[in-house]
């Protein structure tokens, strides 16, 4: 087991994390050393694939020391040699990837209508994914469901890489037991979660570390390690679950803000629906979870006669009853506009990654009608944001969850992540082989 105990992260990080020099550890050559060795396995991780040079170039650093770094790290097994760069003059360029056998993590995000658990390697490729439906789980069960869970995704290890796991990721939206008119939470017991601190006691209940995020932000890592993050440094992401959740990508690290609620969209205030399925606001506006939501889509099915319960039987409606799914696809887009536009604007962002927990065919929909309504209310002198459809899918949540772990540990700035004493801390990168 790698690291301690970590309730929940707190960076006000921005610009690019290749370009970071450790903080208050520069006289300390065995702290600018592992410094240089986190740089070099972010570059890894997010390039896929680069040889030596390249990585000195990223890096800012020179071959010989970007050498000596690379010979380390391959003697213990965190980077492998991949083969030769072709096609280009001279001598082949050896080609470096992490290894993926290097460390392994586990991710869970608790929902509120279901439970995902998967086991990632090094490279944060899913070797295992779980997925249990219970919908508005409270707390203790959630518990007992997500420690389960965990124990099984941990038996799945090869045993000859136990000592390699690095901790456990969890996703889980903040206050969890509110929005109970938005969200059609049915019972006043779910206030329960909002006083559970479930970080705790799941790291107590399964003795591993555990790396905590937003739902939001989890899926948000995912898609900057995994999708489109690996070409593109900034960008606004929101994923459509049962409520809206999203993240915010810059310098190409995510941006968690101080209390990890940064692109948050869904309290942003939008006009009420014109659904008749819709709960009714308090206040002149509702909230854009009210409406670009999956709960509200379930609530305009059921309004019209079509039972859902489950995920299966959700994809069931959606495929029969597409004229239902377009008029909630419409509302939606309707309440998306303003907090988007609001959005890209104060952060100058030119890209929105969406995702949702819906089929393909649904969010491809949902994108041509976002697309086409951007276009249309974006004001002179600026272009709409280009929206690209999101590259993890509907575990994207679980995905950045055991990524976190992985990322955290071996970020270059692990140790204002983590809020640990350098020189006190162990290196997490010095695993037993």
């Amino acid at each position: 087991m790698i690291g301690g105990r970590i309730k929940s992260t707190r960076s006000d990080r921005g610009g690019s994390i290749l370009s970071k020099t450790p903080s208050g550890q520069g006289s300390n050559s065995a702290n600018l050393r592992q410094f240089h060795e986190r740089v070099i396995l972010t570059a890894l991780r997010r390039l896929g694939q680069a040889s030596k040079a390249d990585l000195a170039r990223h890096a800012k650093l020179t071959d010989n020391t970007v050498g000596v770094i690379v010979r380390d790290l391959q003697q213990r097994q965190l980077i492998r040699v991949d083969g030769r760069r072709s096609g280009a003059r001279g001598q082949p360029a050896t080609l470096l990837s992490i290894n993926g056998d290097g460390a392994h993590a586990v991710g869970v995000k608790i929902g509120r209508r279901s439970l995902d658990g998967v086991l990632v390697d090094f490279r944060g490729q899913v070797l295992h994914h779980r997925r249990i439906e219970q919908a508005f789980p409270p707390p203790e069960q959630a518990l007992a469901l997500a420690t389960a869970l965990i124990a099984e995704l941990r038996g799945l290890v090869p045993a000859a890489h136990a000592k390699r796991l690095a901790g456990l990721g969890l996703a889980m939206p903040y206050n969890l037991g509110s929005w109970r008119r938005e969200l059609d939470i049915p019972s006043d017991a779910y206030e329960a979660w909002n006083s559970f601190d479930f970080a705790d006691r799941l790291s107590t209940a399964v003795g591993l570390p555990v790396f905590s995020e937003n739902d939001g932000t989890a899926a948000t890592i995912a898609e900057l390690f995994q999708g489109h993050g690996r070409k593109l440094d900034d960008f606004l992401y929101i994923f459509i679950g049962t409520a809206i959740g999203g993240g915010v990508a810059l310098g190409g690290d995510y941006y968690r803000g101080p209390k990890g609620n940064a692109g948050d969209i869904g309290l942003m205030p939008v006009p009420p629906s014109r659904l008749a399925a819709a709960p009714r606001p308090e206040r002149p506006h509702d909230v854009l979870l009210t409406r670009a939501s999956i709960s509200l889509l379930i609530r305009h099915l059921r309004a019209n006669a079509v039972p859902v319960q489950s995920r299966a039987e959700l994809d069931a409606a959606i495929a029969g009853h597409s004229h239902l799914v377009d008029e909630w696809l419409d509302d939606c887009v309707d309440a998306l506009i303003l907090p988007l536009l609001s959005a890209v604007r104060v952060l100058d962002l030119e890209v929105v990654v969406v995702d949702a927990d819906l089929p393909d065919e649904v969010v491809e929909r949902l994108i041509v009608k976002l697309k086409r309504q951007l276009a249309a209310d974006t004001p002179e002198a600026r272009d709409a944001p280009e929206l690209r459809r999101g590259m993890i899918g509907r575990a994207a949540s679980a995905i950045g969850a055991a990524i976190l772990p992985l990322h955290l540990n071996y970020s270059p700035t692990r140790d204002v992540l983590l809020g640990v004493d350098a020189a006190a801390a162990p290196d997490p990168i010095r695993i037993p082989a």
